[in-house]
């Protein structure tokens, strides 16, 4: 009785235990290509785990397609002076990044940006300036 109530506590603990899990970007995005796109800025989104920046942009048939490009997470971009006020809706904005896997979803994984008008730069690890 006593080991029963032990693995009944023990599996009420393990259960209110957050879990804390990443996924691999190199499943979602094809990591080894590089991709630009210039547009506006639709949407600048500063939430966990990810933060998303949304940008109006045209394709390769010229038609307007809302792109978005999953960033670095707040924690990390605010250690950077990145804050939710960095972007604003209607910024010009050159974006480079790593494509999804499926081309029909016009997503990246953003690696660098910048915002001509003003010249202002963010560059992920390991990419130059």
């Amino acid at each position: 009785m006593t080991r029963g109530l032990l693995f009944l506590a023990l599996g009420a603990l393990v259960g209110v235990i957050p879990v804390y899990g990443h996924h691999a970007f190199a499943a979602y995005y094809l990591e080894d290509q590089t991709v630009s796109i210039e547009g506006d800025l639709v949407e600048f989104e500063y939430r966990n785990p990810h933060a998303w920046v949304h940008v109006d942009s045209r394709d390769n048939f010229g038609r307007m397609q809302k792109v978005s490009a999953e960033w670095a997470n707040p924690g990390r971009l605010s250690q950077q002076g990145i804050t939710r006020d960095t972007l604003k809706p209607g910024d010009r904005l050159i974006v480079t990044g790593s494509p999804a896997r499926n081309p029909s979803e016009y997503r990246m994984h953003l690696k660098r940006i910048v915002r001509p008008a003003d010249g202002w730069t963010w560059v992920g690890r390991g990419e130059r300036r």
